[in-house]
């Protein structure tokens, strides 16, 4: 039986894993159950914010396939709803979903740009490029009220520290007049996502993600300003998004994107079954194709966890979009600049023990 999805919401399922050994959720017996019963109708689901009080705002990672060493992350979860998400897993380790709770139960920390302040005054701290949008996306709708990600990026700019950003959200221009005199210093770059230029992929695939042409077009603001921007074609889905492939590479080109790069779809732990629900909701009629083509390109299994090979993939599937890619970016011009970004400017904010004088 399918499940019936929410209106704009990305997973068609909200059950918890018991994989941290937590309790699964089950409906308590309320007559709000039943509403839907009673009604015919569900009520919307409303998203809901929870301050959350961290010690520390760096996440670090020693991952030896990444190109970053730590990264910030404003938000715990995210309104986008995209199915794919290997950030899902994480709301699991609260004893909620990685489905609709992860989309709609989500976590702020309004104390991020004081933390890093505090952390970047620390003695001894060595400078290297903070990533933005390596978990959840720090421009997702709440930024308009939250303005997180903008106190972070202000902290950055006033200590010359690099930065890169990756994002789904046109939101980002709101803060060119941040970006664009790091930019002048080598200070940021900022990776655009784009899946599919297919308005109902796009809607089923990211419910709550700005249209397609709305992130090319911030992607053409941010380069008018100056800005190193770059088109994130993440992740390719084989039978679902990659007959979009040259195209986005072309609109990229169009757009003035520096670059372009992709990862094929990846599903870790619960991303998996959620991923497998939304398939025969949405897709029933090529279901296991898409399955067994992800198979292919992951050695045989759903998801391939391992270092290197977990962002890339293997066989014939793979090499086909690779190809596929190389042919396309020499098509259209896409030269695939890589930024350097500079680490000299950076300048340790006073420490507290300052404020006393």
């Amino acid at each position: 039986m399918r499940s019936k999805p929410s209106p704009a919401r990305g997973a068609t399922q909200n059950a918890t894993s018991g994989r941290f050994n937590l309790p699964l959720a089950e409906a308590d017996g309320d007559w709000l159950d039943a509403r839907e019963e009673i009604d015919g109708a569900a009520p919307p689901l409303r998203t809901t914010v929870t301050v959350e009080r961290p010690r520390t705002i760096i996440a670090r990672n020693q991952s030896p396939d990444i190109g970053f060493d730590r990264s910030i992350n404003p938000y715990r979860g995210c309104e986008h709803g995209c199915i794919y998400c290997f950030a899902r897993p994480t709301h699991a380790f609260h004893d909620l979903s990685p489905g609709i709770d992860f989309e709609s139960k989500l976590f702020a920390k309004p104390d991020a740009a004081t933390l890093l302040r505090a952390e970047l005054a620390k003695p001894g701290y060595v400078v290297s490029s903070m990533a933005l949008g390596t978990n959840t996306d720090p421009y997702q709708p709440i930024e308009e009220h939250w303005e997180i990600t903008r106190s972070v990026l202000q902290v950055l700019a006033e200590t010359g520290h690099p930065l890169t950003i990756t994002t789904k959200s046109d939101r980002v221009t709101r803060d060119i007049d941040i970006l664009a005199p790091m930019a002048r210093q080598q200070l940021c770059a900022v990776a655009v996502s784009i899946t599919s230029l297919t308005p109902a992929i796009a809607r089923t695939l990211e419910p709550r993600a700005p249209r397609p042409e709305k992130r090319l077009a911030a992607v053409r603001r941010l380069r008018e300003a100056g800005i190193p921007a770059y088109v994130s074609i993440a992740p390719i889905v084989p039978a679902i998004t990659d007959h979009d492939l040259e195209h986005l590479v072309e609109a990229a080109a169009d757009a003035g994107a520096i670059g372009a790069f992709y990862i094929p779809v990846r599903l870790p732990h619960e991303v998996a079954p959620l991923f497998r629900a939304w398939l025969d909701t949405h897709f029933p009629d090529r279901a296991g194709k898409v399955m067994g083509m992800i198979r292919s390109i992951r050695g045989g299994r759903d998801n391939d966890p391992n270092f290197h090979s977990r962002m890339r993939g293997e066989g014939p599937w793979y090499d086909l979009i690779r190809t596929r890619f190389q042919i396309a970016c020499k098509r259209y011009g896409l030269k695939n600049e890589r930024i350097r970004l500079r680490t000299d400017l950076f300048r340790a904010p006073p420490g507290p023990q300052l404020s006393l004088f």
